[in-house]
Protein backbone atom coordinates (compact mmCIF):
# COMPACT_ATOMS: atom_id res chain seq x y z
CA UNK A 1 0.00 0.00 0.00
CA UNK A 2 1.91 3.30 -1.03
CA UNK A 3 2.39 5.74 1.85
CA UNK A 4 0.18 8.84 1.51
CA UNK A 5 1.68 10.77 3.87
CA UNK A 6 3.59 13.95 3.13
CA UNK A 7 7.27 13.53 2.56
CA UNK A 8 8.71 16.65 3.65
CA UNK A 9 7.58 18.73 7.24
CA UNK A 10 8.23 22.41 7.04
CA UNK A 11 10.54 23.79 9.23
CA UNK A 12 11.66 20.26 11.05
CA UNK A 13 15.35 19.09 11.85
CA UNK A 14 16.66 15.81 12.55
CA UNK A 15 19.91 16.10 15.11
CA UNK A 16 21.86 14.32 17.61
CA UNK A 17 19.75 14.22 20.85
CA UNK A 18 21.77 15.92 23.78
CA UNK A 19 21.61 16.07 27.79
CA UNK A 20 19.18 18.95 27.17
CA UNK A 21 16.79 17.00 25.23
CA UNK A 22 16.00 14.49 28.10
CA UNK A 23 13.33 15.47 29.69
CA UNK A 24 11.10 16.46 26.61
CA UNK A 25 12.18 12.75 25.05
CA UNK A 26 11.05 11.49 28.81
CA UNK A 27 7.78 12.93 28.55
CA UNK A 28 7.26 11.77 25.06
CA UNK A 29 7.99 8.11 26.14
CA UNK A 30 6.10 8.44 29.46
CA UNK A 31 2.66 9.65 27.63
CA UNK A 32 3.47 6.18 24.87
CA UNK A 33 3.57 4.43 28.33
CA UNK A 34 -0.05 5.00 29.84
CA UNK A 35 -1.97 5.46 27.00
CA UNK A 36 0.10 3.71 23.68
CA UNK A 37 0.82 0.49 22.13
CA UNK A 38 4.73 2.07 20.87
CA UNK A 39 6.29 0.66 24.04
CA UNK A 40 5.36 -2.47 26.06
CA UNK A 41 6.89 -0.46 29.01
CA UNK A 42 4.08 -0.39 32.19
CA UNK A 43 6.17 1.61 34.44
CA UNK A 44 6.61 5.68 33.36
CA UNK A 45 10.58 5.96 33.20
CA UNK A 46 12.20 8.69 36.03
CA UNK A 47 14.37 11.42 34.87
CA UNK A 48 17.60 9.55 36.58
CA UNK A 49 16.91 6.41 34.74
CA UNK A 50 16.10 8.27 31.48
CA UNK A 51 19.79 10.20 31.94
CA UNK A 52 21.31 6.45 32.79
CA UNK A 53 19.80 5.48 29.54
CA UNK A 54 21.44 8.06 27.46
CA UNK A 55 25.35 8.02 29.01
CA UNK A 56 25.69 4.46 29.03
CA UNK A 57 24.78 4.17 25.28
CA UNK A 58 27.90 3.28 22.96
CA UNK A 59 28.99 5.55 19.87
CA UNK A 60 27.61 2.62 17.61
CA UNK A 61 23.60 2.83 19.06
CA UNK A 62 23.09 7.15 18.16
CA UNK A 63 19.60 8.87 19.52
CA UNK A 64 18.44 11.69 17.05
CA UNK A 65 15.50 14.23 17.75
CA UNK A 66 13.61 15.89 15.70
CA UNK A 67 12.67 19.28 16.17
CA UNK A 68 10.47 22.33 15.43
CA UNK A 69 11.99 25.05 16.24
CA UNK A 70 12.54 24.53 19.99
CA UNK A 71 10.15 22.00 20.21
CA UNK A 72 11.06 18.48 20.56
CA UNK A 73 8.11 16.77 18.24
CA UNK A 74 10.23 13.06 18.58
CA UNK A 75 13.02 11.02 19.14
CA UNK A 76 14.82 7.51 17.68
CA UNK A 77 17.37 5.40 18.71
CA UNK A 78 19.06 2.56 17.78
CA UNK A 79 20.20 -0.28 20.15
CA UNK A 80 22.35 -3.54 19.84
CA UNK A 81 20.56 -6.97 19.13
CA UNK A 82 21.37 -9.58 21.41
CA UNK A 83 24.23 -8.63 22.56
CA UNK A 84 26.71 -11.34 21.37
CA UNK A 85 29.01 -9.82 19.28
CA UNK A 86 28.09 -12.47 16.41
CA UNK A 87 25.34 -9.87 15.78
CA UNK A 88 27.44 -6.63 15.93
CA UNK A 89 26.33 -5.48 12.38
CA UNK A 90 22.77 -5.58 13.67
CA UNK A 91 20.38 -2.95 15.38
CA UNK A 92 17.20 -2.48 16.48
CA UNK A 93 15.53 0.74 15.61
CA UNK A 94 13.07 2.44 17.80
CA UNK A 95 11.19 5.94 16.72
CA UNK A 96 8.43 7.51 18.70
CA UNK A 97 6.68 10.89 17.80
CA UNK A 98 4.65 13.47 20.23
CA UNK A 99 1.22 12.46 19.55
CA UNK A 100 0.26 16.69 18.80
CA UNK A 101 2.75 15.38 15.55
CA UNK A 102 2.16 12.10 14.80
CA UNK A 103 0.98 11.62 11.09
CA UNK A 104 2.87 14.65 9.38
CA UNK A 105 5.60 12.98 8.46
CA UNK A 106 7.77 13.69 11.50
CA UNK A 107 8.37 9.35 11.92
CA UNK A 108 9.61 9.10 8.13
CA UNK A 109 11.85 11.71 9.06
CA UNK A 110 13.49 10.19 12.46
CA UNK A 111 13.30 6.42 10.55
CA UNK A 112 15.35 7.95 7.71
CA UNK A 113 17.76 9.45 9.37
CA UNK A 114 18.48 6.36 11.86
CA UNK A 115 18.68 4.32 8.26
CA UNK A 116 21.27 6.66 7.10
CA UNK A 117 22.98 6.62 10.52
CA UNK A 118 22.76 2.74 10.31
CA UNK A 119 24.63 3.07 6.56
CA UNK A 120 27.28 5.15 8.25
CA UNK A 121 28.17 2.45 11.00
CA UNK A 122 28.32 -0.37 8.27
CA UNK A 123 25.69 -1.58 9.92
CA UNK A 124 23.88 -5.07 7.55
CA UNK A 125 20.06 -4.91 8.99
CA UNK A 126 17.69 -2.86 11.19
CA UNK A 127 14.89 -4.62 13.25
CA UNK A 128 11.87 -3.23 14.26
CA UNK A 129 9.39 -4.89 16.53
CA UNK A 130 5.47 -2.96 16.22
CA UNK A 131 2.49 -3.79 17.66
CA UNK A 132 0.27 -5.24 15.18
CA UNK A 133 -2.04 -2.45 16.49
CA UNK A 134 -0.05 0.20 15.46
CA UNK A 135 -0.56 0.01 11.65
CA UNK A 136 1.14 3.19 10.53
CA UNK A 137 4.52 2.73 12.34
CA UNK A 138 3.92 -0.64 10.03
CA UNK A 139 3.16 1.23 6.66
CA UNK A 140 5.86 4.04 7.47
CA UNK A 141 8.35 0.75 7.82
CA UNK A 142 7.22 -0.88 4.80
CA UNK A 143 6.89 2.70 2.69
CA UNK A 144 11.32 2.47 3.68
CA UNK A 145 11.94 -0.84 2.36
CA UNK A 146 10.96 -3.31 5.50
CA UNK A 147 9.71 -6.31 5.02
CA UNK A 148 7.42 -8.25 7.45
CA UNK A 149 9.46 -11.38 8.61
CA UNK A 150 7.87 -12.72 11.20
CA UNK A 151 4.87 -12.49 13.79
CA UNK A 152 4.60 -12.81 17.62
CA UNK A 153 1.29 -13.70 18.96
CA UNK A 154 0.25 -12.33 22.23
CA UNK A 155 3.78 -11.99 23.77
CA UNK A 156 3.04 -9.18 25.89
CA UNK A 157 -0.03 -7.13 27.90
CA UNK A 158 -0.80 -3.85 27.99
CA UNK A 159 -4.25 -1.56 28.39
CA UNK A 160 -6.01 -4.57 29.05
CA UNK A 161 -5.73 -7.44 26.27
CA UNK A 162 -3.21 -9.64 24.97
CA UNK A 163 -0.81 -7.75 22.39
CA UNK A 164 0.95 -9.27 19.46
CA UNK A 165 4.15 -7.85 17.36
CA UNK A 166 5.26 -7.82 13.72
CA UNK A 167 8.64 -8.34 13.05
CA UNK A 168 10.01 -5.74 10.42
CA UNK A 169 13.17 -5.92 8.60
CA UNK A 170 15.48 -3.54 6.81
CA UNK A 171 18.54 -5.48 4.69
CA UNK A 172 21.42 -2.59 4.19
CA UNK A 173 24.67 -2.91 2.40
CA UNK A 174 26.69 -6.07 3.35
CA UNK A 175 30.09 -4.69 4.86
CA UNK A 176 33.21 -6.15 5.10
CA UNK A 177 33.90 -7.86 8.35
CA UNK A 178 37.30 -7.00 10.00
CA UNK A 179 37.19 -9.93 12.84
Amino acid sequence: MPDTHPTDVPNATVRPATEADLPAINAIYNHEVAEGVATWELDPWTEERRQLWFRDRDADEPVLVATIGDQLVGFAYLTRYRGRRGYRFTRENTVFVHPDHQRRAIGRLLLTALIEAARHLNLRTLLAWIDEDNVASIRLHRALGYEQIGRESETGYKLGRWRSAAELQLMLERPTPTD
